[in-house]
């Protein structure tokens, strides 16, 4: 990534702005101005999150903001309500609460006399959500969107309830937030009432995944904030993008096929990262794309992005099974609209005994056959994690080991080269011995010498089959048809490789297991597989340029980065354990001389082939100070279940000069409900 230190304006930093709502509440701003802005006033770029901008995202800030304004924007990150330096207590994620305080925040920029009136808003994960739900209210002032890693849809295609299965990540993202939400502000911004408000926020602070498992199924709460059930309400000119190794590869081409405004897409390799500075490579030249957006709908110039293709998308070539690339060699192509209309692409499977048979390959005879599919309780060890994002060792690995525990049909080898583009889809026909069950579909590419590597996968629980609002239990015996849908993805399947498809009925740690270990069997005459493709154009090497960004912080690293991943059986007990360590380091900004740190720590137990074994349990520690003030917090959360509840316990403890400061507990017992 090339640093960029002259632009064509110079930069002024103003390092805390307070920004006062109605009811009194203040947020915390760092904003970064042209400097001649009050003379000339500019349009504001927004970015607007939880994370803390002190210390939580203060790195990647220092890259991106400066950026803007040096090229003729107001850059603006501002604290969420009870997070960071901001005043104030959060009560969820994508509330009310948090969207009305962000129109008023944009009022607020358009009143400065350094905002010509002109907003766009921009953010990855949780600010690439809200950029679309902001959007969706239609304050006037917001003319432009960029949405990175960001859902369409909260319920099934979040960290929460994918295809109806309860993930796991539910408890690891509310164990996260529990973590990142109670950390005080900096005395060094807010004073001396810095205690006071820590206080108020550790007496008040939610825990989240006891709201989420009250939401079982996708009612109003998760219909809020989700904008396909109003694809039209969004007006602002939408720039999307996303990577095919994050967990929201999906909702990039079903914006593209549903928005009304004006809109793109870029999809490359990328893990849960922007691009100029995301993992695997090849990185791009994010930044410059992202001024050609907002020249265009923010300052009327005409950057020729009206004309860019639709859906710019990076194929994926074959590569050996790691858990973590540092380049995905491939192509950039372009499809000039999304989905491909009057164009008879893809391919269609059928399944027999360990075999996928093109559906037009008459010359071979199948079986009217079944399979019964009872997959161990570990299958799935091999995942990776649902959403890679710390940089550490998260992407799926090998997968035999889960292909020897699954249903596993192999296709004959490619006499050449097959490109996968879009979402594959798996029609089963099936019947369940439990009244409760699920699946995990996964697409994968068995090389030559036998290494597979997962393409992307899907997982249904059966008792959605019909639909997430009004799950139902199964009838025992009875045949169904369902549809599993996998994630988006453009893949190229070399010659001389195979296509697998591997069906298990556990994926753990992803998903947490019926309280059952059902047996599926597969009619698999009335079974198939659809894979899509697309008449690409490939694109120019040049098509982007390279990355660059601007200085960053002046850190000095205290302790180092690592990140580790360690499974453990134990042959006398039966029990299985994996544990990841995400050690995200300590450093020490020299500008403000702030010390920051962070561990996250997650363990996830089975034993074999009892799924009410299962136990998740995380541990974060925050750690925080200066030559005179040192705090510390301690987060730990675990997760348990019977057949008819869900156990929850929680504990935050809030530590000033290793003296234990606060402490509060949360337990919680949840019924089940078709989980």
């Amino acid at each position: 990534m090339h640093t960029v230190t002259e632009f064509p304006n110079q930069v002024v930093e103003h390092e805390n702005v307070w920004i006062p709502l109605a009811d009194g509440c203040r947020l915390a701003a760092r904003i970064w101005l042209p400097k001649n802005a009050e003379a000339a006033p500019v349009p504001v770029i927004l970015e607007y999150l939880p994370y803390r901008k002190r210390d939580g995202t203060a790195k990647r800030d220092a890259l991106t903001h400066p950026y803007f304004a040096g090229h003729g924007y107001a850059a603006v990150r501002v604290d969420m309500r009870g997070n960071g330096d901001s005043e104030g207590l959060m009560w969820d994620e994508y509330g009310e609460q948090e969207q009305s305080d962000a129109l008023e925040v944009i009022d607020w920029l358009t009143a400065q006399t350094w905002c010509d009136g002109n907003v766009g808003m921009m953010g990855i994960s949780w600010g690439g959500f809200n950029s679309l739900q902001v959007a969706a209210l239609r304050p006037p002032a917001l003319k432009a969107i960029i949405t990175l890693c960001s859902t369409d849809d909260r319920f099934a295609d979040d960290i929460h309830y994918k295809g109806g299965c309860l993930l796991t990540e539910n408890l690891g993202w509310a164990s996260t937030m529990l973590s990142f939400s109670s950390r005080p502000p900096d005395p060094a911004l807010v004073g001396d009432g810095w205690r006071e408000t820590w206080l108020e926020r550790l007496d008040n602070q939610p825990f989240l995944m006891a709201t989420w498992l009250q939401h079982q199924t996708r009612d109003a709460y998760w219909r809020h904030g989700s904008i396909c059930e109003d694809w039209s309400a969004i007006e602002a000119a939408t720039l999307a993008v996303g990577g095919w190794g994050d967990a929201y590869s999906n909702t990039i081409p079903q914006m593209i096929e549903n928005l009304t405004c004006p809109s793109k897409a870029i999809i490359g390799p990328w893990l849960h990262k922007y691009p100029h500075f995301a993992v695997p490579g090849p990185k791009i030249g994010f930044l410059q794309e992202a001024l050609r957006w907002w020249d265009r709908w923010l300052k009327g110039r005409q950057t020729g992005v009206e004309n860019d293709p639709a859906y710019r998308i990076y194929v994926m070539d074959s590569v050996p099974p790691q858990t973590m690339y540092d380049e995905r060699p491939g192509r950039w192509m372009a499809l000039e609209q999304w989905p491909v209309v009057g164009a008879s692409s893809g391919h269609s499977w059928k399944l027999a005994q360990a075999q996928l048979i093109p559906d037009d390959d008459v010359s071979k005879s199948r079986v009217s056959d079944s399979i019964n599919i009872n997959s161990a309780q570990a299958c799935g060890l091999d995942g990776g994690d649902y959403c890679a994002m710390w940089l550490g060792p998260e992407f799926p690995g090998d997968q035999r080991l889960d292909d020897a525990l699954s249903a596993s049909f192999d296709s004959a080898p490619h006499d050449r080269p097959m490109d996968i583009v879009g979402a594959p889809v798996a029609n089963l026909t099936l019947t369940v011995d439990k009244p409760l069950a699920l699946l995990a579909v996964r697409l994968c590419d068995v090389r030559p010498n036998g290494e597979v590597t997962r393409i992307t996968y899907g997982v249904l629980n059966l008792c959605h089959g019909r639909g997430h609002e009004a799950p139902e239990d199964l009838a025992v015996g009875q045949p169904m048809t369902v549809r599993v849908q996998l994630d988006d993805v453009a893949y190229r399947v070399p010659a001389g490789h195979r296509l697998r498809l591997a069906v298990s009925t556990t994926y753990w740690p992803l998903v947490w297991p019926s309280p059952e270990a059902a047996t599926v069997k597969l009619s698999l005459a009335e079974c198939e597989l659809q894979i899509p493709s697309a008449p690409c154009e490939e694109l120019p090497a040049e098509t982007f340029a390279q990355a660059e960004a601007a200085a960053g912080q002046r850190l000095v690293e205290v302790r180092q980065e690592s990140h580790e991943r360690k499974l453990v059986r134990d042959q006398a007990t039966g029990e299985t354990v994996l544990r990841a360590i995400d050690d995200f380091g300590e450093t020490t900004d020299l500008d403000i001389g702030l010390t920051a740190g962070s561990i996250a720590r997650r363990s996830f137990k089975i034993m074999a082939n009892e799924p009410l074994t299962v136990r998740m349990e995380t541990h974060w520690t925050q750690t925080l100070s200066r030559r005179d003030w040192r705090v510390r917090t301690e987060a730990h959360a675990t997760m348990r279940a019977t057949a008819e509840s869900f156990h929850l316990e929680a504990r935050v403890e809030a530590y000033e000069d290793d003296v234990l400061f606060h402490k509060k507990t949360w337990r919680e017992t949840i019924p089940r409900r078709n989980v």
